[in-house]
Formats: C-alpha cells, structure tokens, sequence
C-alpha cells in the first residue's frame, strides 16, 4: 500500500540556512527510495521550504488542506531548533487529525561553531511542548535525537507508517455481520453503538437471507464457477465431495456479494450451529479465503473479533487469524494450544487441507461439516491480542502482546499451534479479570508497539500491554 506523508520542516532563521537545504534533500531522496508520497512547501513557498512565521504555517495548512485525503501522517524535521509556535500552528489550521512524528537532528560535537549548530535537541522539547498545549497528540522516536540517514531512523519511519495505516484504518472500519450471535456465545456480545461513536460501522444481513440465496444459486452461474475454481485452487480437497464443493462454491458466492455491495473491510459469521443444520456444511473455507484477501473473517459473530484482526493486519501488512485459548501445553505454564474448528488464513496453513470437523460431526453428522480446514501452524513470531467494547464503562478497551508460534508436538485436528507466551499465567488472570472474551487474534509479528501507540495515542482506547 502506497503511503502519503505531510512533512514540516522547522526552522528558526538565525541558525544556518545550509542545515535546512541538506534536511530537505535527504528527507525526498529517503521518500523516494521508500516509495512514500511527500506532501511539503517547495522551497521557494517559504525560505527554503521551512516553515517558521505564522504566514508560513499558514502556507503550508494551506498545502495540507489540499492534499487530506491522502495525507496518512505528517513528519516534523527539526534540523535546527525550529520554531515551536510555527510547527503547531501548521498542524493546528491544517485541520488534519492524523499521527504526527517529531524527528529532531543531532549535533556533531566537532560542528558546534554558528555556521554549523543545530541546537534541535532543545527544540525538540519546546515544539512538543506547544503541540501538548495546542492538544496536538504525536509520537516520539525512541532516540531523543535521531540522524536521518540512520538506520534507526529508517525502522522509526517504518514504525510511524505503520502506526498511521492503523489509525487511518480503524477510523473507518466497515464491517459485515452475517446472522445472529449463537445462543450459547454470551461472550462474543458488544455494543454496536459504542463501536459507531469510534468510527466503526456494522452492516448486518439475516443468515437466513444468505443461505435462501446459496440454495437459489445455479452450479454453472458464472459466481458459482468462479468461487469453485478459488476453493479448488486454495487447498487440498481430496476427501470433499464434489457436490460438497459446489455447496461451499454457492455460499461463497452470496458472502463475496455481500461484502463487495457494502464495500465491507471484514466479516463477522454465524457459523455455530446454523449453518450445518439448515445449510449442511461449514463456511470456514471462505472464512480463511477471505482473511488471507486480507479482508478478516471471524467466526460465532465476534464482531469484535475482526476488529481485533484488521487492526493486526494493518499494524503487520500481514493476514490474522481468530483462535481460541484453548488448552494447557503439558505442565508448561509458559506456553498453551490455540485452536479453532478451522477457519484460519492459509499463511498460517502451510499444509492446509480442506476437511470436516469432528466436534459438530458428533453432533449433526461429518457429512454436514465439509469445508473446515485442518492444519498445523508452524514456528514464528507471534503478536497477539483483543480489542473489546466495554459496555459497563461505555469505552473501547484492549490488551497486546508478544510471544512465539513454537513446533513443540501437538497431536489433534482443526486449525492449531503450540504458544509459548512469557508470564502467561498473569495474562490469563488479566484476561479472566477484566472479563475478555475466550478469543483472541494472533498475527505472525512483533507489534504490540505499533498497535499500543495506535489505539492509545490516538484512537484514546483503554490499552493493556503484557509483558
């Protein structure tokens, strides 16, 4: 995905106009090597492109103005001290309520003669001091002072895209929710308006709507072949039936309808027990198509659930997968098993196949279970969390955190994997505590940090980081 970056570069005129020239050179030539869109004064707008007087704020708010739907973020470059006021009133009269990352260049203790000092070390204080006033919120790199050039810039750069892409993302989230929550599934409830006032829509269909439409489908129609084609071609689908196949071919058929007439970003499905019952298969192969789309499905109408995974998505550019707290690991009390009937991304699945599940077949009978995935997911990093509506306190909240995938053995069916998360036992009591639901969202990532300072920072979310 293509980033569009605002960029200000402070300026205060009594220190070295070359500083500036150099700063505005190198920040285009790293956005062009990073292939990030710049949005900034050319430098005849103002004096050389900075920005410092209130008429110069008011050039570049302009500028801004003009570009906010694309602009994801806007930069702060402080080659010299800068001016704090000029900083804060270009973001101020912009209007743009977007991450703001403030970069603040160091001296060289053998250029610390006028023609050379930059003083940004102190200024970096006074423009986030304004912008605090101002109520401006932004972030901070984890060095106070931090060259361009550097690599650690480089990965801060990448940390603030991807924190911009999160914000951007969850502020208008569309999300589609098929049927109603499973009787039994008390846990899976959340407010829907509480997720309205953050941005976050919910579009509902009637499960019966869905599967009336599948049942009306013709074999031989054109969305029909297509969707057969897809399934066929996603995994092994050796032990389905043919004329299983073409029922799955059907229900994906109306689902990808559904999302594409919404303009939906994710699913949430009622795939507990309805669908085997009036329908006679599982609908998790679509499920897992659809996350790996990167367009999350989450099963029993978690709604939230596929929050949580777009929110990981976006943070990693990388598909998430809905799992349950499922198992003890042994007498391990770091690590556990994480499960689900089957409906996880097939970047998960390297050995993904295409097959039944055994707990409802006990109950409705294998043949009425066709198209739950089966596959073990192998070593890698892992972020993990949950993003809940709180609807006693009226708030969003969540929890984040970090461990690993493992390949220790784990001998049973379904979507599974073997975690081994550090001080779990004082995760599981956190989340027992605080009443979260029995699911959470794994992503093959370390992110934790990008989705603390997205939700917390700037979407003001209740976020609990485990460590």
């Amino acid at each position: 995905m293509s980033t569009t970056l605002g960029i200000i570069i402070g300026n205060r005129d009594f220190f070295p106009d070359h500083l500036i020239t150099e700063a505005r050179n190198e920040i285009l030539s790293i956005f062009k090597n990073k292939k990030i869109n710049p949005i900034l004064l050319g430098d005849n707008d103002t004096k050389l492109g900075g920005v410092e007087t209130f008429l110069e704020a008011q050039k570049c708010a302009n500028l801004f103005k003009a570009h906010q739907e694309e602009i994801e973020g806007i930069l702060v470059i402080l080659p010299n001290f800068g001016d704090e006021k000029g900083v804060a009133d270009a973001i101020r009269l912009s209007g743009l309520d977007v991450p703001v990352l403030v970069q603040a260049t160091p001296d060289d203790l053998d250029k610390m003669q006028p023609s050379n000092r930059r003083d940004a070390y102190c200024g970096k204080i006074s423009v986030c001091n304004n912008l605090y006033q101002y109520g401006i919120k932004f972030s901070l790199t984890q060095s106070h002072v931090l060259s361009l050039s550097s690599s650690d810039f480089d990965q801060e750069l990448n940390h603030f895209i991807s924190v911009c892409k999160v914000v951007k993302g969850m502020r208008r989230v569309r999300i589609g929710a098929v049927g109603a929550r499973p009787q039994a599934f008390n846990t899976v409830r959340y407010s829907e308006k509480i997720l309205e006032r953050h941005g976050i829509s919910v579009t509902t269909m009637d499960l019966s709507e869905v599967l009336g439409r599948a049942k009306e489908l013709k074999d031989d129609s054109k969305p029909v072949k297509e969707s057969l084609a897809k399934i066929t071609g996603y995994g092994d689908t050796t032990s389905t039936p043919s004329e299983k196949l073409l029922q799955l071919s059907r229900l994906d058929a109306v689902l990808n309808e559904f999302v594409e007439k919404n303009k939906l970003d994710a699913t949430a499905i009622q795939c507990w027990t309805s669908i085997q019952e009036n329908y006679g298969c599982n609908v998790c192969t679509s499920m897992s198509m659809m996350s790996e789309n990167m367009l999350p499905s989450a099963c029993e109408v978690d709604v939230t659930g596929t929050l949580t995974m777009y929110a990981m998505q976006l943070a990693s550019n990388s598909p998430s997968a809905l799992v349950d707290w499922n198992n003890n690991y042994e007498e391990d009390e770091e690590k556990c098993v994480l499960f689900h009937c089957g409906n996880w991304a097939k970047s998960f699945l390297p050995d993904l196949k295409i097959s039944t599940a055994p707990i409802l077949g006990s109950v409705f009978g294998e043949e009425k279970t066709h198209g739950a995935l089966d596959g073990r997911t192998p070593a890698s990093p892992l972020t993990y969390g949950r993003i809940s509506t709180d609807d006693n306190l009226g708030k969003i909240k969540c929890y984040f955190g970090e461990g690993d995938l493992t390949d220790d053995p784990l001998n049973t069916f379904g979507t599974r994997a073997v975690a081994k998360v550090p001080n779990l036992q004082e995760l599981m009591r956190y989340v027992c505590n605080n009443g979260y639901e029995h699911h959470v969202v794994m992503n093959a990532s370390k992110t934790s940090d990008i989705l603390y300072e997205s939700c917390f920072n700037y979407l003001g979310w209740e976020v609990h980081i485990h460590n």
